[in-house]
């Protein structure tokens, strides 16, 4: 056979790899920040300014700066602005840098198509800064890892689909016959993700020419299929790409072949096929069926020997190169990644078990779980692949081994100061909420006194944070100079004999993985239908048969007031520190719901969309917020947390105070509820909206000014200075959020619940 002479393309691996490092250190920047607001909540206000004699700021005595901020330094919005950014900027950039990179000397070819590569590459960095425009903006959907509104979820769709092109053309043109272990891996992903995105994101847009959307699915369907996607987001972005780095990266690093073919076999379709089934096991105890719940805990249970199986895998690759980790700083950074893993998929499943996910689910336990995972596992591999690529891509050595050693030890340090502290914070919030006295009364009633006790936690969590950021700041510089001293070579001339056809059936006495692994379209159909099981059989039951999801007679829609301050409090970002889901346990009902005693129930969240349970509770769950508090306390602690309640590390809302509640969209948000999903709003009401909103709101401000006569005398003097350009109260954002606070929780009144016949 003739050999066939062609180029591996560099230049576009190199464009991923300043993307990883350039996303990796604002995306650590950006976790820092929010690390800082939880014990420094006054951080805004030192920045833009505040009317806090208690209190630094750069602009003392004037709160307009922080009003004119709009919130985009608010911690909800921050915090999910730093998760997308660690996993679509950092991690995914960093798959794509590694898969372009190994794909072509795994299948001995160039990429399909260099425009095509271009493309994917243009299109995803604008999507992640489309992403950083909005959220700052409060334009989002509150879902959890996907919050990104219906534009950029098309954009993401777009661009995955030609990432999938692209690899798919570069298999059917190879010189390879048989497809190695990481190839399986990049497959696998790019499935399962093209189904959770658009799965998860399916939406019905307000309007085409605007940004907001509201979710396909309601409640506790809503719930099941985004923790489907959240959980499987965390598996097939986070893992199963990283793994196929890890089968191409770590051997190469060794020099040494992965350590057992049947062991990569058997992890990759076990993997692939117990993943899906366990993203209910962040809804134990919630309103979620219970069968569902159980289903969810037996296959997350399931998931530690494939998940073993692959850090094993990993690990004894190294046998007989042991040595070489000493010297090796990349290796060290392998090593302690696949560690990482094998320590974050060992803790998973036990938080998956219902005697431990009732203390740590909504703890900070959760939270030192999830960065063991990413600040390990995920981070450590991206630093491990920029280590290797850099001196390769630049045919020199490393500037400074002794500098990627100090950020291995920097880095190292960061893990166990952010990991070990949430976790003491997470056993120390779950235990103080679950404390009785003998009485039988909460030990710790005040909420705040949970709060406080984790203050230092937070303190040494952002230290950790710190190290780490250094860390990469040295590898930065490490590859800066690297760079300056080599040469890049944007095309590497490369040669092998072209692939002969032959047939694709199965040959005598050729093993069946062996037949699938020079069949792709094969491979993947069955990869496809793997990973498609666990979805199928838990989502379309819930979606499906009513029975799941008994009515309640007592549940009403929402008021158009109370769904535009729904909508106010997805802007915020709200749902990033309160749940909206009492659980069955004793101490959630006593602490949250003690008028009622009732827990949440599934019938309570039909009109829900999204849901939003949330998945940490930073301040109290707010399902049985309705009622329990004046209008007034809501307006004050609002304004400035600190008033109401001392010690609150909640940020401050002051613009809900001052901006014009924009109700211009009001009505068309009810014929939407109305017309594409049916809820049960009359045409006398959808006509009378706007009188409906108007009387809410004069009731609300009613209220408020009987009961805090310092309100009614500011908005005077504020009428007074303004004249014309003064804004009633009532026409105001706050009273939005206020109708809607007072709403959650107050359609069940009494122990007894009635539920609707269901036809």
């Amino acid at each position: 056979m003739k050999t066939q002479q062609f180029n591996y393309d560099n230049n576009i691996v190199r464009a991923f790899l300043y993307a990883t490092i350039a996303f990796g250190i604002i995306g650590f920047i950006l976790g820092l920040t929010a690390a800082l607001m939880l014990f420094y909540p006054e951080l805004p206000e030192f920045l833009f300014g505040t009317d806090d004699t208690t209190i630094q700021s750069l602009r003392s005595g004037n709160i307009q700066g922080l009003i004119n901020s709009q919130g985009a330094l608010g911690f909800g919005r921050i915090r999910m602005l730093h998760t997308s950014a660690v996993i679509f900027a950092f991690v995914c950039n960093s798959f794509f840098c590694g898969a372009y990179y190994s794909m072509q000397r795994l299948l001995k070819t160039r990429m399909y198509s260099d425009t095509l590569s271009w493309v994917h590459f243009w299109t995803w960095q604008i999507m992640i800064v489309a992403v950083v425009i909005t959220f700052l903006m409060g334009i989002n959907t509150s879902k959890e890892y996907s919050e990104h509104e219906w534009p950029i979820d098309i954009l993401i769709t777009f661009s995955w689909i030609i990432f999938g092109i692209n690899m798919f053309g570069t298999i059917y043109r190879r010189r390879v016959r048989h497809l190695y272990v990481a190839i399986w891996f990049y497959i696998a992903t790019w499935i399962a993700v093209a189904m959770l995105h658009i799965f998860n994101n399916l939406e019905v847009p307000l309007s085409f020419t605007g940004w907001k959307s509201y979710s396909a699915y309601a409640g506790v369907k809503d719930a099941l299929v985004q923790w489907w996607y959240g959980h499987n987001a965390v598996a097939f972005v986070l893992t199963t790409p990283v793994l196929g780095l890890m089968y191409y990266f770590m051997p190469k690093a060794a020099n040494r072949p992965v350590f057992s073919y049947k062991l990569s076999i058997i992890h990759f379709w076990s993997l692939i096929f117990v993943y899906l089934w366990a993203g209910p096991h962040h809804l134990q105890y919630t309103a979620l069926p219970a069968w569902a719940q159980a289903v969810g805990t037996g296959f997350s249970i399931m998931l530690i020997a494939p998940s073993w199986g692959g850090m094993l895998n990993g690990l004894l690759t190294l046998r007989g190169a042991w040595d070489r980790v000493r010297e090796n700083p990349i290796l060290k950074f392998f090593v302690v990644a696949i560690t990482c893993y094998g320590m974050a998929t060992f803790e998973g499943p036990l938080l998956a078990t219902k005697s431990l996910n009732k203390i740590g689910h909504y703890t900070d336990w959760v939270i030192g779980h999830v960065h063991l995972g990413a600040l390990g596992w995920n981070g450590f591999m991206a630093f491990g692949v920029v280590y290797y690529l850099i001196p390769i891509m630049w045919r020199t050595d490393l500037w400074s081994k002794k500098l990627a050693n100090w950020h291995f030890w920097m880095g190292t340090l960061g893990i166990i100061f952010y990991a070990v502290p949430m976790y003491i914070a997470g056993f120390t919030q779950g235990l103080m909420w679950k404390q009785f006295n003998p009485d039988g009364t909460l030990l710790w009633k005040n909420w705040l006194d949970t709060v406080t006790a984790i203050i230092p936690y937070f303190k040494l969590r952002f230290l950790g944070g710190l190290f780490y950021l250094v860390g990469a700041l040295l590898m930065v510089v490490n590859v800066y100079k690297t760079i300056r001293k080599g040469s890049f070579q944007k095309d590497v001339p490369a040669q092998a004999p072209a692939l002969a056809k032959i047939s694709n059936s199965r040959k005598e006495g050729e093993g069946v993985h062996l037949w699938l692994e020079r069949t792709p379209h094969l491979l993947s159909i069955l990869a496809l239908i793997t990973i498609a099981i666990g979805g199928l059989v838990e989502i379309i039951p819930t979606l499906t048969v009513k029975s799941n999801l008994p009515q309640i007679s007592a549940v009403k829609p929402y008021s158009p007031l109370e769904l535009e301050g729904r909508d106010l409090y997805i802007r915020e970002g709200c749902n990033s520190c309160h749940s909206q889901m009492i659980r069955p346990f004793r101490d959630e009902v006593m602490r949250f719901d003690g008028k009622n005693g009732q827990y949440s129930k599934a019938g309570e969240f039909v009109y829900d969309r999204p849901f939003l349970w949330g998945s940490k509770r930073t301040g109290p769950d707010l399902h049985r917020e309705g009622d329990r508090n004046p209008d007034s306390w809501h307006f004050k602690h609002m304004y400035n947390p600190r008033i109401t309640s001392a010690g609150s590390i909640m940020p401050r809302f002051p613009w809900l105070i001052s901006n014009k509640l924009d109700r211009s969209m009001m009505v068309d948000k009810i014929k939407l509820m109305k017309n594409t999903f049916d809820i049960p709003y009359t045409k006398a009401e959808i006509d009378s909206a706007d009188q409906w909103a108007d009387h809410q709101s004069r009731d609300i401000v009613k209220r408020i000014y009987a009961e805090a006569t310092d309100v009614k005398d500011q908005m005077d003097k504020e009428k007074t200075v303004k004249g014309e350009i003064f804004i009633p109260l009532e026409q105001r954002e706050i009273v939005a959020i206020i109708a809607y606070l007072q709403r959650l929780g107050t359609d069940i009144k009494t122990t007894e619940i009635k539920t609707a016949s269901v036809k």
